[in-house]
């Protein structure tokens, strides 16, 4: 029976296997390294003696990656799950996905960090500016030829920078996003770069800091990976190399407690030439099992050559001599076999020379050294490179001892490429162009190739075409770095563009180039790039500003570098840099789209909407196709209130099957949102989540949508899926908790919070969310506690200032709160909210003149937005000036008429002119509007009573009650038109429950005291008194608006309680505080229902009825 190829894999070993077997039988020395590898993989992780952390170091040449390799051997025979990285990875985020391909090939997925990459690249892509260059960046490159403008998809890591973006963990800028209306009130700077285009906490989070959000998912795989493996063993090698973007990441997840949970199974390898950094590892060196390699002993090295074949003792003594025992060169000299001291001895000038002498033809030898001037090679690269002779040899290449291989491709050890490179260069200056101009013709057309395959303008984003290009300007600059330079500066300037892990490359190549040329004027731009790399600055903004500083640059790309150093300092939140970048951009190049749109995207972000709207126009007047520019322009339409024409630009776009229509189509959810267009707002986003079924947000926006329509639970459900993905975990319980709060569940609030916390436990919002939960239960030290740590997590985050105002305001603690209002002011300007709240806290400090500034400023910066207005409303109804406020609240309404709680202020408005039958007109407005709003019906209660329409009065309040049965304010109401329908004992029913609730309220005893006298109970009425008596005696001893409120209280007591000489003494004291003019009032309507109900001496009321009626008419 034949046999398949499964049964027959079960049986024998892989070809794989028996390579690597044969590769570890031949490798020679460092035993005792192999020994303790071999040991600890056979140790319980659990162990003491267990290591999880090596670290592998000496000099170049020394072996470090041949013994990694053997280590990588040796633990894949033990079953262990393996992946070895090296300086191919440039960014955190390529390190991980690099080890989850790996795994995956050995038939382990990752699949959550897998989705939840997808979805950065996703949300990264939505998050880029695809405008093309109008007039720009289409410079010749060095064959004549147009190359790729700028690209159109240019990463968003570009936009914002490594450092911004937190590529390199420790440097990343605290991320998140907020509530469209919360966002009204202020988003921290950096986050504000991105809140053009992502809404909510986590998308931005996903984009701004890529690498704590993704770490968490691969530590979980990588946890879930490690229980299906007797061992996990990760391999970083030339670790000098990559260690400046992997080193924080990795004591993070190795031996920090920023991701705990780290299986006892996974082993890392460290490899490189120096030692580990102490200013990151210096605390945790104890865990670190440090493997130092010297050069061979002369055993090993006599070990090694005596497996090459080399055992004549005095050819032996002049390879030790002459390469000191380092193995790289040992193994090299050996390759042969010599046999003869006089062969090894023949008086070569270089060390090159030795290492081909023994290569058997004169072309392998000139194969061997044209092999070197590649930065790497593949077998296409190889064919190109060597005559058609050697053109099969490949395989012969792959296999000389100084050179490794990966995926296909290989690379020559440094120390034998930089004596091949410095042998050529001095020999021959000529062929050293020729071959380099050569290989650099070889990389042009294979990416000219490669181009015409792709769609416009795609070439920068394609690795494969970069790789090409990159290769092209490192073999130009070597050949003539005079005239390569210039059109090296270019691609820097678009390396730039595509993000800080293309430029890094870019980087290390100008880097690679300056050494390899010997050229002191590229050597210097290498150094330069170099260092500003090595700063922990913006290295985006120092690269194109050194860039920027070159005379050789063409106009084309100083115009592209100007708007690139611009969108950084926008990203960074730099706004007036952003301008003045923007600005030189246009003077070069007026009809500059991309710049055209930066400028008005920045002025959106600083709330100068009517030049963002000019500056967009222009952009759209040059691409008035342009997807980006459309949705900026609508996003600066809706935040100004103009949302039809909002409306106008997001449908324009929401039917393209893109990206940018899906953001569209979020955006006009949004508005629609806003203007109170619930149905509308929810199809968008049931047809978001048709779309893209899989992406919690659209989930997350659709439980916005219910809970704007108080569909509450449908609203949790939402939040509840969208909990349960990484991605939106905290945002959405975070907005859960929100909601908890609003329903004064606290406890469950608190939950929330911390679960968002444990999410997100830097996160400036998440933190400053539960701030506000403790302030809302009253527990302001810890509210406080909270806020400043979130102010240390963003000390320039406007709105956590503010909120930390909030909690002042809310102890009464004024100037305070006024401080911190100031400060969000002076870093948000344009923000009109934190007007508003400063206007609060001068209320609270009697400044009502520097209130009322505060609130004229902020409608004159949103005079679209009917809450501005509604705010000054309420202030002018507080100082009396009912009619301006009337005027204000229509305005409001006019501006957004399906507002129920501008309705709800205008009707109260009504009542205080007594306009009853408004008031009733705007109350029924209300519940039409939003029938579970249960202070509508005590506001409408209210104005029934106020027109003798009790029993109507009666059953708006049981509506209330029902609700919410333990309110004290709606049961003393109902006492009240109980007691005007002479219904007495139901009266005092609701009073003792009034008091059962608050038994310090001197209001509801006074209330109670006059229920008990109509029923003929005086004594009792007369405890009760005295009670209202002690607590009002008690808050009127001080200063201020409180101390004048409880003596008018107390001036109403006395009365009721027929003490005339203290209400006549109390009466001056009240006036004496200066009360307002509406408390005055409020003191006259108390005495004139006390006159209706309660038999009293009206000869020793009407005096005091007039003293009061003249200080309100005072000027």
């Amino acid at each position: 029976m034949r046999q398949g190829v499964g049964q027959l894999a079960e049986r024998q070993p892989s070809r794989q296997n028996l390579n690597r077997r044969r590769r570890r039988t031949g490798f020679v020395g460092r035993q005792g390294e192999l020994g303790v590898f071999r040991d600890n993989l056979s140790r319980d992780p659990a162990d003491d003696a267990f290591q999880y952390l090596f670290h592998v170091h000496g000099q170049a040449g020394v072996g470090k990656t041949s013994m990694v390799r053997q280590w990588e051997a040796l633990a894949r025979e033990a079953g262990a799950l393996t992946a070895y990285l090296d300086d191919d990875v440039h960014s955190v985020i390529e390190a991980m996905e690099a080890i989850s391909a790996q795994f995956e090939r050995q038939g382990v997925a990752l699949k959550g960090f897998k989705k939840l990459l997808a979805a950065y690249r996703q949300r990264r892509h939505e998050a880029e500016s695809p405008l093309t260059v109008a007039g720009v960046g289409c410079a010749q490159d060095a064959g004549g030829g147009a190359s790729p403008t700028a690209s159109p998809s240019s990463t968003i890591a570009a936009q914002a920078g490594l450092a911004g973006l937190g590529m390199v963990p420790g440097m990343g800028a605290v991320a998140g996003a907020m509530d469209p209306q919360q966002l009204a009130q202020g988003a921290d700077r950096i986050r504000a770069s991105l809140s053009g285009r992502f809404r909510n906490h986590a998308d931005v989070q996903l984009v701004l800091s890529p690498v704590r959000m993704l770490t968490p998912v691969f530590m979980d795989d990588l946890a879930e990976a490690a229980a299906r493996s007797p061992r996990v063993v990760l391999f970083f090698d030339v670790f000098e190399r990559t260690s400046p973007v992997l080193n924080e990441w990795l004591r993070d997840i190795l031996v920090g407690e920023e991701y705990p949970g780290l299986p006892v199974n996974v082993l890392a390898v460290l490899s490189g030439q120096g030692r580990l950094d102490a200013r990151c590892w210096g605390d945790h060196l104890d865990l670190v099992a440090d493997i130092p390699l010297a050069v061979f002993t002369e055993e090993e090295a006599r070990q090694l050559l005596a497996a090459r074949g080399v055992t004549h003792e005095e050819t032996i003594q002049v390879i030790l001599h002459l390469t000191g025992r380092l193995p790289v060169l040992v193994d090299t000299l050996a390759l042969n076999r010599p046999q003869e001291p006089g062969e090894v001895a023949d008086p070569s000038e270089t060390a090159v020379e030795r290492f081909l002498k023994w290569v058997s033809t004169p072309e392998q030898r000139a194969a061997a050294q044209a092999c070197a001037l590649p930065l790497q090679m593949d077998e296409d690269i190889y064919r190109e490179t060597v005559p058609e002779a050697l053109a099969d040899q490949y395989g012969w290449l792959r296999g000389l001892p100084f050179v490794t291989g990966q995926a296909g491709r290989c690379r020559y050890h440094d120390v034998v490429r930089a004596a091949m490179l410095r042998l050529q260069r001095t020999q021959s200056p000529t062929r050293w162009q020729q071959q380099h101009t050569r290989l650099a013709d070889i990389h042009r057309r294979r990416g000219q190739a490669l181009q015409a395959t792709l769609a416009p303008n795609d070439g920068w984003p394609h690795s494969a075409w970069r790789e090409h290009r990159l290769n092209e300007t490192y073999h130009r600059l070597c050949a003539r770095p005079d005239l390569a330079l210039p059109d090296a500066l270019h691609d820097l300037v678009r390396a730039c563009d595509a993000g800080t892990a293309v430029l890094r490359r870019w980087v290390h190549m100008v880097v690679q180039a300056g050494k390899d040329s010997a050229d002191e004027r590229l050597a210097s731009w290498g150094d330069r790039l170099a260092a500003a790399f090595a700063e922990p600055a913006d290295d985006l903004v120092s690269a194109l500003s050194l860039v920027l500083a070159a005379p050789e640059l063409p106009a084309e790309d100083r115009t592209l570098a100007h708007m690139l150093r611009g969108r950084q300092h926008r990203r960074s939140g730099e706004y007036e840099a952003a301008l003045t970048d923007y600005a030189r951009a246009l003077a070069l190049t007026p009809d500059f789209a991309r710049a055209l749109y930066g400028r008005g995207e920045t002025l959106r972000l600083m709330g100068r909407y009517d030049r963002a709207l000019h500056s967009l126009s222009r952009a759209l007047d040059v691409e008035p196709d342009d997807p980006w520019s459309i949705l900026a322009r609508g996003q600066t339409y809706e935040a100004m209130g103009r949302y039809d024409d909002a409306l106008a630009d997001f449908s324009r776009l929401k039917e393209s099957d893109d990206d940018v229509g899906w953001c569209a189509l979020f955006h006009r959810g949004d508005t629609y949102r806003s203007m109170g267009r619930y149905t509308e707002a929810l199809a968008d986003c049931d047809e978001a989540i048709g779309r893209k079924p899989d992406d919690a947000w659209a989930v997350v926006r659709r439980g916005m949508v219910y809970q704007a329509m108080g569909r509450v639970e449908e609203a949790l459900a939402d939040y509840d899926h969208a909990a349960e993905q990484q991605a939106t975990r905290a945002w959405a319980c975070t907005v859960r908790a929100q909601i908890h709060r609003s329903a004064r569940r606290f406890e469950a609030a608190l939950a929330d919070h911390d679960r968002a916390g444990e999410a997100e436990p830097h996160d400036a919002w998440v933190i400053g969310n539960r701030a506000e939960t403790y302030q809302a239960m009253g527990r302001y030290d810890d509210a406080l506690a909270d806020h400043d740590r979130a102010i240390e997590l963003d000390p320039e985050g406007a709105w956590v200032i503010a909120n930390r105002g909030d909690t002042y305001r809310a102890m009464g603690r004024y100037e305070e709160a006024g401080a911190d209002y100031d400060s969000a002011v002076r870093f948000q300007p344009e923000e009109p909210w934190h007007l508003v709240r400063r206007g609060w806290a001068h209320e609270g400090m009697g400044r009502c003149d520097d209130a009322l500034a505060d609130y004229d400023r902020a409608i004159e910066m949103a005079p679209a937005q009917a809450w501005m207005w509604a705010v000054r409303a309420q202030f002018l109804q507080r100082v009396g000036r009912y009619e301006d406020a009337l005027a204000d609240d229509d305005r409001a309404i006019e501006l957004d008429p399906g507002n129920a709680s501008v309705l709800s202020s205008r009707a109260y408005v009504f009542r205080l002119l007594r306009r009853y039958e408004d008031a009733l007109a705007d109350y029924d407005r209300v519940i039409a509007l939003d029938p579970t709003d249960e202070w509508a019906f005590v506001g409408r209660g209210e104005a029934y009573r106020a027109l003798g329409r009790y029993e109507e009065a009666v059953a708006d309040y049981d509506h209330a009650i029902e609700v919410d049965p333990e309110e004290p304010w709606r049961l003393s109401k109902r006492a009240l038109a109980y007691r005007a329908l002479g219904r007495y004992e139901d009266a005092l029913a609701d009073c003792y429950h009034v008091l059962r609730i608050r038994p310090d309220n001197a209001w509801y005893h006074l209330e109670c005291a006059v229920v008990l006298r109509l029923l003929r109970r005086r004594p009792e009425a007369g405890d009760h008194i005295r009670r209202a008596v002690e607590i009002y005696s008690d808050e009127a001893d001080g200063e201020g608006p409180a101390a004048a409120h409880a003596r008018g209280n107390l001036l109403v007591v006395h009365c009721a309680a027929d003490a005339w000489g203290e209400a006549a003494a109390e009466l001056e004291r009240f006036l004496a505080c200066g009360p307002r003019r509406r408390r005055i009032r409020e003191a006259l309507d108390d005495l004139k229902d006390l006159q209706g109900v309660l038999p009293m001496d009206h000869q020793q009321m009407e005096p005091i009825r007039r003293r009061l009626e003249g200080a309100v008419t005072l000027p």
